[in-house]
């Protein structure tokens, strides 16, 4: 409780923050809503000439999108801002100021910062995915759903142990933007099912640069493709990464030296 209490202190602090710049609000509304109509005209045009897409129906790509949204808006939320900002504290040695802190180092710098405008992405990607089953007519048991709401949150521990490696990377390096801007792109590739891709880029895409387990997986649990085996394996990578995670994060704090130094 005291770890969502904390959450919340930072949140409220992010909405105090951003109250005073409403304009920004209307930008990523545009923004948001630009990219989602590009990428529906982009379905469009695909399924004028063709009845499927790596062996999915137009509906069922919709709900792939749905959650590339919807995981987009979580990664732009809070993820991405909290390991910008590492990068930003190890090179000029403000981690300091957490690092001095009575919670764990680590919690706090990966939720002290909340771009709170993303939640527009998020709203967007629950739109997108309820329009996509309703054409699916496709009801929801609770295994599904629970099925669903599972590999959403497997794919979320992926994306953030993932985020927290290259953003630590910041201990050894001077600067690691670089990096983030390259998964960045590679996040794109997320829209369209990952069976679309050739052997290597699919595996890189499943297990290198893990986009798949947070879009097409949780869209395959949705659309009943999902196998126990990607299941079990979801879940026993996020598991696995949040263990490297942390270790490589301890493994970076004993390099760091502060701004005393």
């Amino acid at each position: 409780m005291k770890y969502l209490r904390l959450f919340g202190a930072f949140l409220r602090a992010s909405i105090v923050g951003e109250a005073a710049y409403r304009i920004n609000f209307f930008i990523q509304l545009f923004e948001s809503l630009l990219s989602l109509g590009i990428s529906l005209a982009g379905l469009a045009v695909i399924f004028s000439h063709a009845d499927t897409l790596g062996g999915w129906r137009p509906d069922e790509v919709l709900a792939l999108v749905g959650v590339y949204f919807l995981v987009g808006g979580v990664i732009g939320l809070v993820i991405q801002p909290g390991m910008e900002q590492l990068i930003e504290s190890v090179r000029n040695g403000t981690l300091d100021f957490t690092l001095t802190k009575p919670e764990d180092a680590q919690f706090i710098v990966s939720i002290r910062r909340v771009e709170i405008w993303k939640l527009m992405d998020i709203v967007l990607g629950l739109g997108v995915l309820a329009a996509a089953l309703v054409r699916l007519g496709q009801e929801i048991g609770v295994l599904q759903a629970a099925e669903f709401v599972g590999m959403l949150l497997a794919g979320a521990v992926i994306i953030y142990s993932f985020w927290l490696i290259l953003a630590t990377l910041s201990f050894w390096f001077v600067r690691v933007e670089n990096i983030l801007v390259i998964f960045q792109s590679m996040y794109e590739a997320g829209r369209w099912p990952v069976s679309l891709y050739p052997g290597w880029l699919r595996y890189g895409l499943t297990f290198i640069v893990p986009v798949a387990f947070a879009t097409t997986v949780p869209a395959e649990a949705l659309t009943g493709r999902l196998g126990w085996e990607t299941m079990l394996g979801a879940v026993a990578m996020a598991l696995v990464l949040l263990v490297v995670s942390r270790v490589f994060w301890r493994a970076g704090l004993r390099r760091y030296s502060g701004a005393s130094a």
